[in-house]
């Protein structure tokens, strides 16, 4: 269809590379990913008649060496280049890209970029087989016509191609190179290729690009400057790590390279891959990348207890959906993210998250109050989420430790087809599942103003039966109700479905329109749009079109040009002839437009049957009625004999009109001013033209303010010359126009008061009338009112520079979400508030920010009287209980269009705090403040005393209270279940990473851990802040060498039946050190140490006691991690006035196998050592079996001055009375310290008075 193309509009008609109409070149359609495409003229009328049929079927030329057909995993793009001519761009696996005509499949040219890599190198990988060379969907950037892909090949070594599949080069010379193609002759970009391997990741250098190992599969990314890439792995194989590389588009420069994979584990632990089964990286348009990935190892975040909140990301990316922030420089900042509760169970199962794109649906029509952006994606494991693009979820922030996401829907099957969305008919979409139908989920707002998604019906057919069904894909007429289709392509049956995408009103499933067999229909595919026509990729070595039938039933020799007519003349008739290329039938011809200017005649009558190689003909004139390039179709349709053929055949009319006699027009015809009461606008122009060949001359330019037809007024003229009519002023009216040319005529609009003026310009001249119809819009000015949402959300607080827009408290592991809203309160009268400068705290560090780069952005307007708003969250990382708050701060730099506002930097504040448990202080924080996460086991227990183990109940809040009661200085949780006591401080802090698990009475809460590679135990450490001074560093674990006078002289080894070393007197304590020891034992010339927590004295040693090497006195004491003190049956030996020996010997001794011991375990008391005028009560042997002595409950009596000798078995289940009053319960054969059984002692020793 062709239309009027006056004269004048060829001055603004230069060459500039832009996107074409129908043009596709970025995966799915645009940077959504959402493959909802309104431009490519797909009428469902046209579709679902017979001329919409294949068009051509293009074979590929290449076929290394000798391997097969050429592959079309990237997806074809569509582009109309410099010449007017829409093609496609295809890339294949072979590095051959070719560039091919849209409508006839014709190959225009091609060019090989590399060899290909050999599938060969991947062992049992054979999903891509035999060649990988091109496989991700690159871009071309319509402002300079230049088109991106990546490309795999080997080292320069081997491009001449020798090699084959039994020698292979090898896969670590494997190369990955990003290119730079000009679409006009697939020449390289001067600079380009840029080789990826061996770069470094900027966020951890412990990683190495690979490119071997890395296989690049999504859809590229291109904003502004920046073209973006990503990468996962060959099968899951070798060491490599998902990936997003970044490139600057005119230099080459890497700007970004980012592993999903990004913490401190060994290089060697993969995952994250980056891959989403072919689908596009997506973009928001505002600064926020999209994009989602599959199962690792790094295995950051525990099954249970390690909810994480989305604004608080791990490093290790895996099953994640991930927002991340582009920032000016083009490195990506991770603003937020989601990943599945199960996700260990996908791991676990290969099932990635990533393995369908991460679509953004239109918010314009799939939008509700608390869900305004909503994105969706579908895993392998067959789950489909709908996710808040401003809030995604993070990892078991939902209800029972489950998904924060908008909604969730599990299918009966793996699911690697991107969603369809159709926003016509109020919202749907679309997924395809593996072996079974595609769902159709209707969209909605519930009266909560939540979206909600509901499953309605299906299609008639199900998917194929193996992987490969192809991502959904919705087509509208210029998004008109009624003109959907739903396109879907699969690897079985039909190769290429198109369905009515909505439901039908009586229920059932979805209408199939129309299918095609496509052989070999590349898996993951997605159709690809041109002008009418649509195109399918294969792993055959062929390219498809769909569309009308390009092949003419009729030639007719178009276009017929009439040449110059002068306007008001019949020009010359032209006799249009048409030949007949196959039998067919005319049944009409007619002008499709501008019968004005055109007229046919001498038509024959119709219908007329033509056999092939018959001619007809008719005659037409051109009378034209106006100047400039004019054109019109004639519309000729046939009915053919044979398939194949068009039913309509074009044929083009021209001429071009010209006038002897000057000829006026004007443009624009409109100018609008929108401008605040007693200010004056920026002058705008409007230009009167001359199309004709002679000067064209004046001879009145009028003005009206009622109608273009008058009444007209007499302007006023000012001292300087210029007109004025009401309150506009115009300058520079024309009195003349030359052939040709144009006169500009100006005004400036300066109202006085509000409201909407009008005047009509009109020229008269010989050469005809013009006018020109001026609009001012005049008003009060805007006024910005910006208002914070209160705490609780039942109010709006009002903004001041003085005060501070406040979160209040938020707890660890907790977000709060706040409005923030801007109103134009300037009255009735007000014109539009804009703002015109908005730098909000979107992507930056901290704990406040801004949920998206949309709301509130800089080009906003709001109407006077209405309001619109944008979230602000508080997200406060996951911590101990028991850490001190802190303060969170962030600014949003706004200006308006508001001149009393001006600029302003509102300040945000917000209060991070841990619940605070256990014994409180004066001021409400925690007795027992958190310390830090410890190393466990280091060698021995860190704490003292095990208070209890509970699988079902512990939380640090029953562990602190457990100690604070038996008046430890230490409290600590390990095991999730576990809680001891102490008052030495372990040795070694580590990272708070290593503490993660949650306590078995509450998730939420950190009760150790087994360390951030899941190898260590830790444990989690509180400290009671009016005993302990803060000092997390100890001394290293060490023999003492002297204490006072006293010097270490060895380490010795008791018999089984010798005794002990020392013995005459003895105590226990949780708290033993070497420095408690020296002093109990003050008046002996020898004291030694035992089992960690006993103290022994002495005026002599036991000759049956004999010294070994020092090492096995390796028990550290229960009052001091820093020292040892003894082992089992290895006393510690110091010797007033000695000096520790730098020798030590060791002693061959036998020890009875006979032996047994009684172990005395009494509950922590007050006084965390036992009195000084009490015997050895923990550890004791007799001859014959084991005793065990448990502390019954507490004791009320007092003490008794001589405890009766034990023994076993005669002292077993009897009651034993410490001299400190507390009770102990004799068990024999029970050991529940776990150690050794010491050496054989006749009874318990009557303690000294």
């Amino acid at each position: 269809m062709r239309s009027l193309v006056l004269g004048f509009a060829s001055l603004f008609a230069l060459r500039t590379w832009a996107l074409a109409d129908t043009d596709t070149v970025t995966w799915g359609g645009d940077n959504t990913r959402a493959g909802y495409q309104t431009n490519h003229n797909m009428d469902p009328k046209v579709v679902a008649s017979s001329d919409f049929d294949q068009i051509f079927k293009t074979s590929l030329l290449g076929n290394f060496l000798g391997l097969g057909a050429e592959q079309i995993f990237s997806s074809p793009l569509v582009y109309t280049g410099d010449d007017g001519v829409q093609y496609v761009y295809v890339a294949t696996t072979q590095n051959n890209v070719y560039k091919i005509d849209a409508k006839t499949g014709a190959i225009v040219t091609s060019r090989n970029l590399h060899v290909p890599f050999l599938q060969v190198e991947l062992g049992s990988c054979v999903d891509i087989n035999p060649l990988i060379g091109i496989t991700a969907t690159g871009v071309i950037d319509p402002e300079t016509g230049i088109w991106y892909v990546t490309a795999k090949t080997y080292t320069e070594e081997f491009q001449d191609g020798n090699f084959s599949p039994k020698s292979p080069p090898g896969r670590l010379n494997g190369r990955y190179y990003q290119h730079a193609i000009h679409t006009e002759d697939l020449a390289e970009v001067d600079g380009w290729p840029v080789v990826v391997d061996g770069t470094v990741f900027r966020n951890n250098p412990n990683r190495m690009f690979i490119s071997g190992n890395q296989h690049s599969r999504p859809g590229a990314l291109l904003v502004g400057d920046f073209l973006y890439t990503g990468y996962a792995s060959h099968c899951v194989l070798y060491n490599y790590t998902g990936a997003i590389i970044g490139f600057n588009k005119k230099t080459g420069a890497i700007i970004e390279a980012f592993a999903t994979e990004g913490g401190p584990e060994p290089n060697t632990v993969k995952g994250g891959g980056v891959w989403m089964s072919g689908g596009g990286i997506a973009y928001d348009g505002k600064g926020s990348m999209y994009f989602a990935t599959g199962n690792g190892y790094a295995s950051q975040l525990k099954p249970t207890g390690n909810s994480v909140p989305g604004r608080n990301p791990p490093t290790a990316l895996e099953e994640a959906a991930v927002n991340a922030k582009i920032n000016d420089d083009g490195t990506l900042s991770i603003i937020d993210f989601f990943m599945p509760a199960e996700k260990v169970d996908l791991d676990g199962g290969d099932k990635d998250l990533g393995n369908t794109p991460l679509e953004i649906l239109p918010s314009d029509v799939l939008s509700c109050p608390n869900h305004r952006r909503i994105g969706v994606i579908t895993g392998k494991s067959g789950k489909t989420y709908w996710l808040n693009l401003d809030d995604l979820g993070g990892y078991q922030m939902g209800p029972n430790s489950g998904d924060a996401v908008i909604q969730a829907y599990q299918n009966e099957n793996s699911v690697y087809a991107g969603a369809g969305v159709m926003p016509l008919g109020g919202g749907f979409v679309y997924i395809s599942v593996t072996q079974h139908e595609t769902h159709v989920f209707a969209f909605s707002c519930d009266p909560s103003g939540n979206a909600v998604f509901t499953k309605v019906t299906d299609t008639p057919d199900k998917n194929a039966y193996i992987l490969g069904t192809g991502h959904g894909t919705t087509t509208s007429l210029d998004g008109q109700e009624g003109t959907g289709l739903l396109w879907t392509s699969d690897v079985q049956g039909q190769g290429l479905r198109i369905y009515d995408p909505i439901p039908p009103p009586g229920g059932g499933p979805l209408k199939l329109i129309k299918n095609f067999t496509v052989p070999g229909v590349t898996k993951f595919s997605r159709p690809v749009f041109g002008d009418g026509r649509v195109y399918i990729s294969t792993d055959r070595g062929y390219l498809y079109g769909f569309g009308s039938p390009t092949d003419a039933p009729l030639n007719c020799s178009s276009p017929y040009d009439f040449g110059a007519v002068p306007i008001n003349n019949v020009s010359a008739p032209l006799t249009v002839t048409c030949t007949a290329l196959t039998d067919t039938s005319v049944t009409a011809v007619g002008l499709t437009d501008n019968t004005t200017n055109f007229r046919l005649s001498d038509i024959p009558s119709l219908p007329t049957e033509l056999s092939s190689g018959q001619t007809f003909s008719f005659t037409a004139i051109c009378s034209p009625s106006s100047v400039g390039n004019l054109s019109s179709d004639v519309a000729i349709k046939v009915v053919n004999s044979k398939a194949g053929f068009r039913s309509v055949i074009d044929v083009t009319l021209k001429a071009t009109a010209h006038s002897s006699a000057p000829v006026l027009a004007v443009v624009p015809n409109t100018i609008t001013f929108s401008v605040i009461v007693g200010q004056s606008s920026p002058s705008q122009s409007s230009l009167f033209w001359n199309f004709g060949d002679t000067p064209l001359t004046f001879a009145n330019i009028s003005f009206s303010v009622v109608s273009e037809n008058g009444p007209w007024v007499q302007p006023n003229a000012t001292e300087d010359g210029q007109l004025q009519v009401g309150d506009f002023l115009f300058t520079q009216v024309p009195s003349t126009i030359a052939p040709g040319k144009s006169a500009p005529i100006s005004v400036i609009y300066s109202p006085i008061s509000p409201g909407n003026d009008t005047v009509y310009v009109k020229g008269f001249s010989d050469g005809g009338t013009a006018t020109i119809r001026i609009l001012g819009v005049s008003g009060t000015q805007p006024k910005c009112v910006i208002e914070f949402q209160a705490i609780d959300g039942s109010e709006w607080i009002p903004y001041s520079n003085s005060t501070t827009f406040s979160f209040g408290t938020v707890y660890e592991a907790q977000t709060r979400n706040l409005l923030m809203r801007i109103t134009n309160g300037g009255g009735p009268n007000a014109v539009s508030l804009s703002i015109t400068v908005s730098k909000p705290p979107y992507g930056i560090p901290g704990i406040i920010g801004k949920s998206n780069n949309i709301d509130l952005a800089e080009g906003t307007s709001i109407a006077t009287g209405q309001s619109q708003t944008a979230n602000l969250y508080c997200s406060v990382p996951k911590s101990q209980v028991n850490v001190p708050s802190y303060n969170g701060t962030a600014s949003w730099t706004l200006n308006t269009g508001d001149p009393t506002l001006g600029k302003q930097d509102i300040q945000f504040f917000c209060s991070a705090a841990a619940e605070q448990i256990g014994p409180l202080l004066p001021n409400g924080t925690a007795q027992y403040g958190y310390v830090g996460c410890f190393k466990e086991n280091n060698p021995g227990r860190q704490l003292a005393q095990l208070a209890y183990s509970d699988t079902t109940n512990n939380t640090n809040a029953h562990c602190i209270e457990a100690c604070y009661a038996l008046n430890y200085t230490f409290a600590g949780t390990q095991y999730r279940q576990e809680c001891w006591c102490g008052n030495a401080i372990p040795l070694q802090k580590n990272d708070d990473s290593n503490c993660n698990f949650g306590c078995s009475g509450n998730n939420a809460q950190t009760c150790g851990g087994d360390g951030y590679l899941h190898d260590t135990a830790h444990i989690s450490l509180f400290a009671d802040s009016t005993k302990f001074d803060g000092n997390t560093t100890s001394p290293p674990l060490q023999i003492t060498p002297n204490v006072g006078p006293y010097g270490f002289i060895g380490c010795y080894a008791e018999s089984g039946s010798g005794g002990k070393t020392l013995s005459e007197e003895s105590t226990t304590s949780n708290g033993m050190t070497v420095q408690v020891c020296a002093e109990f034992c003050a008046k002996y010339p020898y004291f030694g140490l035992e089992y960690s927590e006993e103290c022994w004295c002495g005026t002599k040693l036991n000759p049956q006691s004999c010294v070994t090497d020092s090492s096995q006195c390796n028990m550290p004491c229960k009052g001091s991690n820093s020292q040892y003190c003894g082992a089992g049956s290895r006393m510690q030996i110091y010797h007033i006035n000695e000096t520790a020996s730098a020798t030590t010997s060791t002693t061959s001794m036998t020890t009875s196998s006979s032996s047994s011991s009684i172990s005395l375990s009494s509950g922590p008391s007050a006084s965390s050592t036992t009195s000084s005028s009490t015997s050895h009560l923990d550890t004791t042997t007799v001859p014959s079996s084991t005793i065990s002595i448990s502390p019954s409950s507490p004791s009320t009596i007092p003490p008794s001055p001589s405890p009766t000798a034990l023994s076993c078995p005669a002292s077993n289940a009897t009651t034993y009375t410490s001299p400190r009053g507390t009770h102990y319960l004799i068990e024999c054969s029970t050991d529940h310290a776990g150690n050794s059984p010491t050496p054989p002692h006749p009874s318990l020793p009557t303690p000294p008075h």
